[in-house]
C-alpha cells in the first residue's frame, strides 16, 4: 500500500468519526432545543395573546404542538390558539382549530371545553335564522351533545339555556316561511308550517299565533271543526292572549269584546265609598 493510499484512509476514518460525533452532538443538542423552543413558543403566544396580535399568538400557540406533539402542552396549545382566534371574532379559525383538537384529543380531561366553544363559535355565526340554517343546526348539535355526554359541567347548564334560544330562532323561521306562504294563499304548505310550530317548538313565543293561523286557515278551508279544535287548545293554554281573541272572533261573528267602562264607574264608586269609611 502507497503511503499516499494509507494517508487517504486515515483521513476517511477521522472524516467519518467526527460526523458520527458530529451527529450525535446535534442530536442531543435539537433535542434539548426542541424543548426550549416549546417552552419558548407558548410564553410568546400568551405575551402576544395579551397584546392582542391574535393571529401571531395563534401561530405561536401551533408551534409548540409542531415541536412537542406527544406533550401535555400540545393539545392546550391548540386550545389557545382556538380561544384566541374566539376572542377577537375570527370564529371560523377557532373552529378549525377545535376541529382539529377534538379529533386528535379525543380523551382530553378539556374535551367538555373544546365541544363548548364549538357549539358557541358556530351558535355566533347566526346571523340571519332565515339563512344561517347550518350554523343553527350544528350548534344545536353541539349543545345537545354537551348535555348528554357532559351533563355535570356548568357548560351543560349554559348549552340547556342556549337550546332554549336555538328553539325561537328556529320557531321564528318557520312562522316566516309559514306566513310567506299565507301571503301568497299557499294553505297548504303554511298549514304545514304552522302545525311544526305546535308540534315541535310549543315552548316558543310563537305558539299563540301558530295556533290561532291553523284557526284561520282551517276556518277558510271549512273545517270548522278542526278549527274548533285549536281555538280550544289556544284558549286552555292562552285564554288571556290577543291571538285567542282573535280565534274567538272567527268562529263567533257576533263576538264583541267586553267594555270596561262600566267596570271602571263601579271600581270608582266603590273607592268613594271606603274614602268616606276613612273621613
Amino acid at each position: 500500500m502507497s503511503l499516499r493510499n494509507f494517508l487517504l484512509i486515515i483521513i476517511l476514518i477521522i472524516s467519518l468519526v467526527s460526523c458520527a460525533e458530529k451527529k450525535e452532538k446535534i442530536s442531543l443538542i435539537t433535542e434539548d432545543s426542541l424543548e426550549m423552543q416549546m417552552i419558548e413558543a407558548y410564553n410568546e403566544g400568551i405575551k402576544e395573546f395579551n397584546k392582542g396580535d391574535v393571529f401571531f399568538a395563534a401561530k405561536k400557540f401551533n408551534e409548540v404542538e409542531l415541536l412537542f406533539p406527544q406533550s401535555i402542552w400540545a393539545p392546550r396549545s391548540i386550545l389557545m390558539a382556538a380561544y384566541a382566534f374566539y376572542s377577537d371574532l375570527y370564529f371560523n379559525d377557532a373552529i378549525i382549530e377545535l376541529e382539529r383538537f377534538i379529533e386528535k384529543y379525543k380523551n382530553h380531561p378539556d374535551t367538555d371545553y373544546a365541544y363548548y366553544l364549538l357549539a358557541i363559535c358556530h351558535y355566533n355565526l347566526i346571523v340571519d335564522e332565515k339563512k344561517d340554517l347550518g350554523e343553527i343546526n350544528k350548534s344545536k348539535y353541539y349543545f345537545t351533545l354537551l348535555i348528554k355526554d357532559f351533563p355535570n359541567t356548568d357548560f351543560a347548564e349554559d348549552a340547556t339555556f342556549k337550546l332554549e334560544l336555538i328553539e325561537e330562532i328556529l320557531a321564528s323561521k318557520e312562522l316566516y316561511l309559514a306566513n310567506y306562504y299565507l301571503q301568497r294563499e299557499k294553505w297548504i304548505p303554511a298549514m304545514n308550517r304552522y302545525k311544526k310550530i305546535v308540534n315541535e317548538y310549543d315552548t316558543t313565543i310563537y305558539i299563540e299565533e301558530a295556533l290561532y293561523r291553523l284557526v284561520e286557515l282551517n276556518y277558510k278551508l271549512g273545517l270548522v271543526k278542526e278549527a274548533r279544535k285549536y281555538t280550544i287548545l289556544l284558549g286552555y293554554n292562552y285564554k288571556s292572549s290577543e291571538w285567542y281573541e282573535r280565534s274567538y272572533k272567527i268562529l263567533n261573528v257576533n263576538y264583541k269584546k267586553p267594555k270596561l267602562k262600566k267596570d271602571l264607574k263601579k271600581q270608582k264608586s266603590l273607592l268613594k265609598r271606603l274614602e268616606k269609611l276613612f273621613k
